[in-house]
């Protein structure tokens, strides 16, 4: 999905929910934050998200999915058991659908703690990096452990993060 789908899908929710007088909150993660907020990369394959209200969200998301022939998950939860408390602030406010992204370095955070090999999450740290001018390796994994003080981070992450800060 581009973010310009993805604009497009989550303008269409807001009318699925406006047709249901229902107001929503999503709050996007990884791969829609790095499109639509920093346009960071051209495409992700699915939108992860935290949404209230769950039960009118899934069903409006389900007629949006129909509509553009979309999977199932295009619009999926499974985030949420890695959400811890932080900052975020409003991407887009649609009539009856606010649209959240967390701060920054919250994202970065979540993407050290989560990368794998073979996706974007080493192109997404890095530019994330860049984004906040971090220069050490401390600094970095300082920003992990503000946000998740009893996570332990991949031998590999660090080993990335060392090569990435001495470029």
């Amino acid at each position: 999905m581009t973010a310009e789908e993805i604009k497009t899908y989550l303008f269409e929710l807001n009318a699925e929910l406006a047709a249901q007088n229902v107001k929503g909150e999503i709050c996007l993660y990884g791969g829609a934050v790095m499109c639509l907020a920093f346009k960071a990369r051209p495409a992700t394959k699915d939108v992860d998200a935290i949404f209230e209200p769950v039960k009118q969200i899934r069903r409006a998301a389900a007629k949006v999915g129909e509509k553009y022939h979309l999977n199932v998950g295009w619009i999926n939860f499974a985030v949420k058991m890695f959400v811890v408390e932080h900052r975020k602030r409003i991407l887009f406010d649609f009539s009856n659908l606010k649209i959240y992204v967390p701060e920054t370095d919250y994202l970065l955070a979540m993407k050290i703690l989560a990368t794998r090999a073979d996706t974007s999450d080493l192109d997404d740290i890095r530019f994330l990096i860049r984004n906040l001018e971090i220069k050490t390796v401390e600094a970095a994994l300082e920003i992990v452990r503000n946000y998740y003080p009893h996570k332990e981070i991949k031998v590999e992450t660090r080993f990335l993060l060392e090569e990435l800060l001495e470029k």
